[in-house]
């Protein structure tokens, strides 16, 4: 009997070309992350001439001794924890209990429910009209402009009913029920630990979303309630007022000019910094919730 002549790719060298493939796309991925990292301790004008490609280039830390010269960095960086923590736990929270009862098909008038979700996704009032409502409601330098008017994303409540339907038995709940479980008991005892994976992945949005978020401070907010962004953007507007203004010093406008480019790349690293650390520590989670709260056909 002849035996079958084996065609493609060994397992050893297919495993190799995707390593390969994988390693390129994380260099692609992770360089301009890079790039800024080491931009951000380097002369800028080194940098325009492309002299920074792999390594620092005149090291400085004249960008970040900017930076953390302002005393407000630090209230700025109190202020986004506050904000993203309150966020994030606010909008989890939501995103649950709107999503659990559309998952449930027994609700009645679940479908037009959806339809009004989605449409929200589509439509809105606009700026001005949501910044009255604001005004009107008393909410204007309260923190809680920033959560209530639009803390739950109708796109993360999609993702986690999805997973409710087809990553949690429906037999469990319907034993829980048998057991005299009421629907509350039955989402706080059963639902919730066995969607960790879907939450994780809602946590790292919501935390992304909050810390990033400097526009609705900058309507809503003033003084010292500024988060961190709004905080690095006011520094980087005053450095180039500041350098602007020396123009007509003798040598005055090119070091300002410097130091306000140093101030762009370190900004950069001073933000996104806390999300870097934490990301690594959720990533398993929100791999594995994500593909599991995807829609499925």
């Amino acid at each position: 009997m002849k035996k079958e002549k084996k065609t493609g790719f060994s397992d050893k060298t297919s495993d190799i070309i995707l390593l390969v493939f994988c390693t390129v796309i994380m260099l692609i991925v992770a360089y301009p992350l890079y790039y800024v990292l080491v931009a951000s301790v380097s002369d800028p004008y080194d940098v325009y001439a492309g002299k920074t490609f792999l390594l620092p280039s005149q090291f400085t830390l004249k960008g970040y001794e900017s930076v953390f010269a302002d005393k407000r960095i630090f209230s700025g960086y109190l202020n986004s924890i506050k904000y993203t923590v309150i966020g994030t736990v606010f909008s989890v929270v939501m995103v649950y209990i709107s999503a659990y009862p559309l998952s449930v098909k027994s609700l009645p008038g679940r479908k037009w429910i959806s339809i009004f979700f989605i449409i929200t996704m589509y439509f809105g009032g606009g700026l001005v009209p949501t910044y009255l409502v604001v005004k009107e409601t008393g909410l204007l330098n309260n923190m809680w402009a920033l959560f209530l008017p639009g803390g739950v994303s109708v796109a993360n409540v999609i993702i986690v009913r999805n997973f409710f339907e087809t990553s949690i038995p429906a037999e469990l709940k319907e034993a829980a029920e048998i057991d005299g479980a009421s629907q509350f008991t039955t989402f706080l005892k059963v639902v919730i630990p066995l969607s960790k994976s879907i939450m994780a992945v809602m946590v790292v949005f919501s935390m992304v979303a909050f810390w990033n978020d400097w526009f609705t401070s900058l309507i809503y907010l003033s003084g010292e309630q500024a988060p961190l962004p709004l905080v690095l953007r006011n520094i980087l507007i005053r450095s180039e007022i500041s350098a602007s203004q020396s123009s007509t010093i003798s040598g005055g406008y090119a070091e300002l000019n410097k130091i306000t480019e140093m101030i762009k790349f370190s900004s950069i690293i001073v933000a996104a910094a806390p999300m870097l650390i934490i990301y690594p520590f959720v990533q398993k989670y929100f791999e594995k919730g994500f593909l599991a709260g995807a829609v499925k056909g």
